[in-house]
């Protein structure tokens, strides 16, 4: 893993990306800078580390998108000022409600907002995704908002901007729908990465210690409904929606390829992508290769103070994860037993 100073891949991550690619499949690179007190220099310099991934990422044939987080690019206490700002949490409206910022936070925030306009001006001059990870609920509402001013930019011939959807949230079905409606409104291609989510604990204790609903959904059962409603209602409108179904969950991917199949459509629609987290699911993201789909494997790296909390966030409190791994042991178990068979 590189320093904060170095975020080109290093050769160990090239070299996962070539081994990916041959077996048809891609690499999706996220640079894991998050939630830093690096000040506005650091700031900055984190801006551009995110556009030298872009640049390399654009000499590579086998990586189609990268990602980043909004915490890499914005003070925390500033992202949480705007959202506890944004009463009626309409960051489908692509609002930012800086009538509550002193000047100086303005300023703060303009400068946010050029740093997301570098990044997507180098994307789209060379044809490279940009996912905007979620963040906490708290800071949530902001991040929102700048996706969708990014994406109605940036977002007009292709879908160069996704925003991240959360389903283990109750009210992201609906945002999902609101996102839709102001596309068609706005007349621009909506991106939309669907994971059920990482920060369920945390979201949870935060809750009862501020007396406040959970925004989580109260049960699997709940998020993997809402889920697999969103992947049908992404497919229900795939001229207008760009979807990575992000998911570890068997039947969430089984189910996009068969609503695919329903409609006669391509399992390599141009506007349908998976992906699963480098090290997880494999049996997954090899099969979805195999039946011709677009398939990723999300590979972080970056500063290991950064790296090793993203991945304890999503082996710890994903429960699609943590419903797969016997599964996935059952499969390797199986395999081994077959190749000695032999």
């Amino acid at each position: 893993m590189s320093s904060l100073s170095e975020a080109k891949p290093c050769k160990e991550t090239a070299r996962v990306a070539d081994l990916l690619g041959k077996y048809q499949v891609q690499v999706i690179l996220d640079y894991g800078v998050e939630g830093g007190d690096y000040g506005e220099q650091g700031l900055d310099h984190a801006c551009e580390e995110f556009i030298k991934v872009v640049d390399y990422a654009a000499t590579q044939p086998n990586i189609p998108f990268m990602s980043i987080k909004v915490t890499g690019l914005a003070r925390f206490g500033l992202l949480e000022k705007l959202d506890t700002a944004a009463q009626a949490k309409s960051g489908f409206e692509g609002r930012i409600h800086t009538e509550v910022l002193s000047e100086a936070e303005k300023a703060e925030w303009d400068r946010v907002v050029a740093r997301m306009h570098r990044i997507c001006e180098a994307a789209s001059a060379q044809g490279v995704g940009v996912l905007i990870d979620a963040e906490e609920t708290w800071i949530q509402d902001p991040v929102d908002a700048l996706a969708m001013q990014m994406m109605e930019t940036y977002n007009r011939q292709k879908a160069i901007v996704y925003n991240t959807i959360q389903l283990y949230r109750h009210d992201r079905l609906q945002f999902l729908k609101d996102s839709f409606h102001q596309a068609e409104l706005k007349d621009f291609m909506l991106g939309a990465k669907l994971v059920r989510g990482a920060y369920m604990e945390k979201e949870r204790k935060r809750a009862e210690e501020m007396n406040y609903r959970s925004p989580i959904q109260p049960n699997k059962e709940a998020a993997d409904r809402d889920y697999n409603w969103a992947v049908e209602f992404c497919i229900e409108h795939i001229e207008r929606i760009a979807t990575i179904i992000a998911s570890h969950n068997e039947y969430s991917n089984l189910y996009a390829t068969q609503l695919l199949e329903k409609r006669g459509l391509s399992l390599h629609h141009p506007h349908i992508h998976f992906s699963q987290l480098y090290g997880m699911s494999d049996n997954i993201t090899f099969n979805l290769a195999k039946a011709g789909c677009p398939v990723s494997k999300y590979l972080p790296f970056g500063p290991i103070g950064d790296v090793v909390p993203y991945l304890m966030r999503r082996a710890q409190e994903n429960s699609s994860v943590a419903g797969q791994t016997g599964r996935e042991l059952g499969l390797i178990r199986k395999e081994l037993q077959r190749r000695a068979k032999r």
